[in-house]
């Protein structure tokens, strides 16, 4: 990136994945009191108020197609957000943001020539290298549940991607985001609602706001400066990120054998990415921010 406009680019992506981590990281501590799908839900209703205020969408704009697409990219999103809530309950958060990854790695990997099986074969390794099933050290329970959301996350590239052939900027969110508020909302409002206070409503509105929204800004900034290619990429390097973060804000201390693992991922996603055969549009590209409300 020797250009002006990549380099800030670049910096508004990683800063939009640091953005996420420590929200991730905020959250955790909202489990105590509420649980972990109380954790999620708070998050999805508050981000689902927020888009509907901010986008303010018309009936008119969208075809009937697209409100389908949209309401499952919802269901989607509030899968994908309450199970790596359930996983970071149970694992540390770089080792269930590594796992979490094998979802858009697999589309990448599916979409590849050549090497494309060579990757899925460096990330088998690293998945091993962070679990040590040999050890018993990682939560079987808290695997499925990364594991789950790995595949909501690989559902949700390809649905953000029909959404985005109908749907420009962040309208498509204006249909999602209320549809996960509401999907958490079935879920787990029935077992958060009595525990709910003034200050966690304030909380959940502040971790709203720190994910997705202000990384959906900076994600779309970034896209206007950076090729899908190179955004997707950039975006490998999210589980360290997660593990930095969470060694320092959660204290979370991986043996060089997790250390390793997260970097055959990291590397995986990055080999993965640059093979990808299909040139993707920027709205594919954008799933990122919207998935960790991801998170």
């Amino acid at each position: 990136m020797t250009s002006s406009p990549a380099r800030t680019g670049a910096s508004m992506a990683m800063a939009s994945m640091i953005c996420v981590q420590f929200g991730l990281a905020a959250s955790i501590g909202l489990i105590d009191q509420v649980g972990a799908g109380g954790a999620a839900w708070l998050r999805l209703f508050w981000a689902g108020v927020l888009f509907l205020v901010i986008v303010r969408p018309r009936r008119s704009t969208f075809s009937r197609q697209t409100l389908r697409v949209g309401a499952a990219l919802g269901v989607v999103t509030a899968g994908v957000t309450m199970l790596f809530m359930a996983a970071v309950d149970r694992l540390p958060l770089g080792t269930a943001s590594a796992l979490e990854f094998l979802g858009p790695l697999g589309v990448a990997v599916a979409r590849g020539r050549g090497w494309a099986r060579v990757w899925a074969l460096v990330a088998a390794g690293g998945v091993v290298c962070l679990t040590q099933p040999w050890a018993g050290r990682a939560d079987p329970i808290g695997v499925a549940f990364a594991l789950a959301a790995a595949a909501c996350w690989a559902a949700y590239i390809l649905l953000t991607q029909k959404v985005g052939d109908s749907v420009s900027g962040i309208a498509g969110l204006a249909i999602s985001m209320p549809v996960a508020a509401v999907v958490a909302t079935i879920v787990a409002g029935p077992g958060v609602f009595g525990r709910l206070t003034p200050e966690l409503l304030l909380v959940g509105l502040g971790l709203a706001v720190l994910l997705p929204v202000v990384p959906f800004v900076l994600e779309l900034l970034a896209l206007r400066r950076l090729t899908a290619g190179a955004f997707g990429t950039l975006m490998a390097l999210e589980p360290a990120f997660a593990l930095a973060i969470g060694f320092l804000v959660l204290h979370q201390a991986p043996n060089l054998l997790a250390m390793a693992g997260i970097g055959l991922v990291v590397a995986a996603g990055i080999g993965a990415e640059r093979g990808d055969s299909r040139r993707r549009s920027a709205p594919a590209a954008q799933h990122h921010s919207q998935v960790s409300a991801t998170a």
